[in-house]
């Protein structure tokens, strides 16, 4: 048994997917598939059921993916206990981030951490908050950046929240509600809005305004990217909700928006429970250094 083959047994259990797994590790598919038929052989069962759309444990799985897990945590352990009393650390860290985040604090915050540590091989991906934090779980991503809404909880996940703003509303300087400076959020019931999708932070903050005010907002464009976003409410095509720090810009009024208030906040993200590599401890040390100190 190696632990190349419980590291392989782990990523397919978690991912469900050999294909999904192979690309977080960086090898190829036949390859984690025959590590995984040799470790089945090893133990004389099947780990995993492999007749559904997706990939699940057997019994016998289920029963061994906790010891992989503590196996290979006592290994990455033993590494970083070596790497700290030798002061060197490699590896590799991925790094996910939602589109609304700065792009610049994200672009300096990696800048220092390669300067810092430029043996450490980075990745940096975009998503929504909903998919990142599955990501750090799932162990793809060591660190994102997420948007929080008041009530977002995510379990097994560590935050660490670096901004906390209100929102406004943003509107067109032809909108009916042009001329408007602050308005509750039952004014914007029967409006057309424009929004992030479901899964992001500024979406969850609006759904959750509106539900507290009973109704259901109706979402009539919907963009992954905060800039679109504006610019279709800055052609009076609806109503977009933002960060007040993105509000500002020609052919836009924002209207601050109340009972309730909208607030956003961004954090960082990182896995709460098993094992940490060095190089993500670094990362993560740092991103709080960066962003949030």
């Amino acid at each position: 048994m190696e632990l190349r083959q419980l590291e392989y047994f782990v990523a397919v259990a978690e991912d469900a997917n050999f294909t999904r797994a192979a690309e977080r590790l960086h090898v190829a598919q036949p390859g984690v598939s025959a590590q995984i038929r040799q470790l089945e052989k090893e133990l004389g069962l099947p780990l995993l059921d492999r007749s559904g759309r997706t990939v699940t444990l057997t019994e016998a799985g289920a029963a061994v993916l906790p010891f992989a897990r503590a196996a290979l945590g006592a290994v990455a352990g033993s590494k970083q206990a070596v790497d700290e009393l030798t002061g060197l650390v490699r590896g590799r860290v991925a790094i996910g981030t939602i589109t609304s985040c700065p792009a610049v604090a994200i672009a300096d915050m990696i800048d220092g951490f390669h300067r810092a540590h430029p043996a450490i091989e980075i990745t940096l991906s975009q998503d929504n908050s909903d998919r990142l934090v599955d990501a750090v779980r799932a162990g793809a991503l060591d660190l994102a950046v997420i948007a929080l809404s008041s009530s977002t909880s995510y379990p097994g996940v560590a935050l660490k929240i670096f901004v906390d703003e209100r929102m406004v509303a943003v509107v067109g300087h032809d909108d009916p509600f042009a001329g408007k400076e602050s308005l509750p959020i039952k004014a914007f019931r029967d409006r057309e809005l424009i929004s992030m999708p479901p899964g992001t932070g500024i979406r969850s903050c609006v759904d959750e305004a509106c539900a507290l005010a009973g109704f259901t907002p109706r979402i009539a464009f919907e963009a992954n990217d905060p800039t679109m976003v504006m610019q279709l409410a800055r052609r009076g095509l609806g109503v977009a909700f933002v960060p007040t720090s993105m509000a500002a810009g020609p052919g836009l009024h924002p209207i601050t928006v109340a009972s309730p208030a909208l607030r956003g906040k961004l954090a960082l993200a990182w896995r709460a429970d098993g094992p940490i590599s060095p190089a993500a401890t670094a990362l993560i040390d740092h991103g709080i250094a960066a962003l949030v100190s």
